[in-house]
């Protein structure tokens, strides 16, 4: 891979000499996105300047976005948050630019983003801290924690250029039931390489960056350590953030009303298999990915994206470089290179009929075969997923009221393969929902600003899944060799160990300052299962103050 990276920089550096004037990637937290994503609703059409569903989202075009954005009567709610999107990307604004009447020492705080921020003809650097630090209580012994201390960094070189470099050290004690699943399965949800720490916690390093430049007026290029999400809804059945971060390079097209992206990316295939490396002195093997999505403004109020992946690998750790083709079917090529891939299609759609009101879906093909459905006896090779959704802001007249009901459906089988190079895994964690599949699940969400600084949101997820135990595989757990199925006809949703999972999950933010916040938070898990006794209750109460990070989420 490492001949592969080279040959690759050497291709883009003349690209990047003729690069035009460009900006770094806005990072990947729910909370932030959600307000992008509320304003795009309340302009009543689909954002040309914010594009393809694949997030993140440029800076420069989350501006872009907002200076041309028209609301009718904002609420003070919503002027305090344009103006904080405004002011968080204020470097690309032509309706903001933001200084600081009293910087420290005449050199910290400029502006309320940056706590040092330097601006010269050649390039561009704002520095941040990062601080999330929290304590809670749940059922054990011992108190869960988080204490997360960092620096993100992001600026342009010479106008065309653009980065972003995130490092974070972390030492978190979960709620038990994270925490039971943690020791189980050697992974830290959405974190890589991991140590015990003290009875309960965990200690890791996250690290995220990439350069950005643009090609030409309508391609942009990226190179990067860090994940993705695609699509509309609270989760994604495609391509989700829950893995381990992994290294990328991005192409974005945006012509017309087409919008085109292309992901190459070196994932890790097994990390329970290579103990040595658990404890930092051996290499886990790597595997490839590869994906690409073409979306259609249909209309302004309409969205169509068509989407395909292929998951390959193997001991060799060679790379195809059939792949590199950007416009090419993948499945074509994985045929006639013998079909040593996993190949997946998707279809995302999504709708705004009104202002303020949305509806999504995504579909998501693994494998099926016409006859075998017609036949209805439930072939387990009829994999599928789907997803359903809607949203509504400022909903029955209320001003800052945001609900959205999710619902998504999951075939037993869908996205694993007969070996962990091929599974859609990255670092032995899913790569689209946390549970794999093999389940139904319900979301539902309110989201509520009562006043400008404070944020509430409850969210309930209802699921019922199959689980699969040490001697069986029923389709739930995607690190499974699909080839140990327990049958081949007779497959149904849920088959395998019967479990019922309800959270809930409340939290309370109150904003200090410029991303700053603090939050109360209770979480209530009821888990039923047929080999329980009695049902597996969690409860998680903390209280936390997070700066410039994102939060973290418990609800599988």
């Amino acid at each position: 891979m490492k001949k592969n990276a080279l040959l690759l920089c050497m291709m883009l550096l003349p690209l990047a000499q003729q690069a035009l004037a460009q900006s770094s990637y806005a990072p990947l937290q729910s909370g932030y996105y959600n307000l992008v994503h509320r304003y795009e609703l309340l302009s009543g059409r689909w954002s040309s300047e914010l594009g393809s569903m694949v997030r993140p989202y440029q800076r420069e075009a989350i501006a872009n976005f907002l200076d041309t954005l028209s609301l009718d009567d904002p609420s003070a709610a919503d002027r305090f948050n344009l103006e904080f999107l405004q002011r968080d990307n204020w470097e690309y604004s032509d309706t903001l630019l933001e200084t600081s009447r009293r910087p420290i020492l005449g050199l910290f705080y400029k502006n309320q983003r940056d706590f040092l921020s330097l601006r010269k003809k050649d390039f561009e650097v704002y520095v941040s801290p990062v601080l999330h630090i929290g304590l809670g209580a749940d059922d054990m012994e011992g108190s869960p924690y988080i204490n997360t201390r960092g620096v993100q960094i992001h600026g342009t070189i010479d106008h065309k250029i653009g980065f972003y470099t995130y490092l974070g050290e972390n030492q978190i004690a979960f709620p038990d039931y994270v925490n039971q699943q943690i020791r189980s399965s050697l992974t830290v949800p959405q974190e890589g390489f991991w140590k015990g720490y003290g009875d309960r916690g965990v200690d890791f390093l996250t690290a995220r960056g990439h350069i950005s430049f643009k090609a030409s007026k309508h391609i942009n290029m990226q190179l990067g350590h860090g994940n993705h999400f695609v699509g509309n809804g609270y989760r994604s059945l495609l391509l989700s953030d829950f893995s381990n971060n992994y290294l990328f390079f991005r192409i974005n097209t945006q012509v017309w009303k087409l919008h085109y992206t292309n992901i190459f990316a070196q994932m890790t295939a097994d990390v329970i298999g290579n103990y040595t490396g658990l404890f930092g002195t051996g290499a886990f093997p790597h595997k490839y990915f590869t994906m690409h999505r073409l979306g259609l403004d249909i209309t302004p109020k309409i969205q169509l994206g068509l989407f395909e992946s292929i998951t390959y690998g193997d001991e060799s750790g060679n790379f195809d470089f059939n792949y590199l083709n950007p416009i090419i079917f993948y499945r074509a090529v994985e045929q006639q290179g013998g079909s040593a891939g996993n190949a997946l299609l998707g279809l995302d759609f999504r709708w705004l009929p009104a202002k303020g009101l949305a509806f999504y879906s995504q579909a998501l093909i693994d494998e099926f075969v016409i006859s075998e459905i017609r036949s209805g006896e439930n072939w387990w090779g009829n994999k599928y997923a789907i997803q359903l959704g809607a949203e509504y802001m400022d909903a029955f007249t209320i001003n800052n009221l945001d609900f959205q009901v999710e619902y998504n459906r999951v075939r037993p089988y869908t996205y694993a393969h007969e070996d962990l190079y091929r599974s859609y895994t990255h670092y032995e964690q899913s790569l689209a929902h946390p549970l794999g599949a093999n389940f139904q699940e319900v979301v539902g969400m309110v989201r509520y600003q009562p006043i400008p600084r404070l944020q509430l949101q409850a969210k309930l997820v209802a699921a019922q899944y199959g689980g699969d135990t040490p001697d069986s595989n029923w389709g739930g757990n995607i690190l499974l060799d699909n080839r140990t199925k327990e049958q081949d006809y007779g497959n149904v949703l849920g088959q395998g160990v019967e479990n019922n999972l309800l959270i809930a999950d409340a939290i309370a933010s109150y904003q200090l300052w410029h991303n700053m916040f603090v939050e109360l938070r209770y979480l209530n898990r009821n888990r039923q299962n047929d080999l329980l006794n009695e049902p597996e209750t969690s409860s998680y109460t903390s209280f936390a103050l997070r700066w410039n990070i994102r939060q973290r989420y418990f609800d599988f």
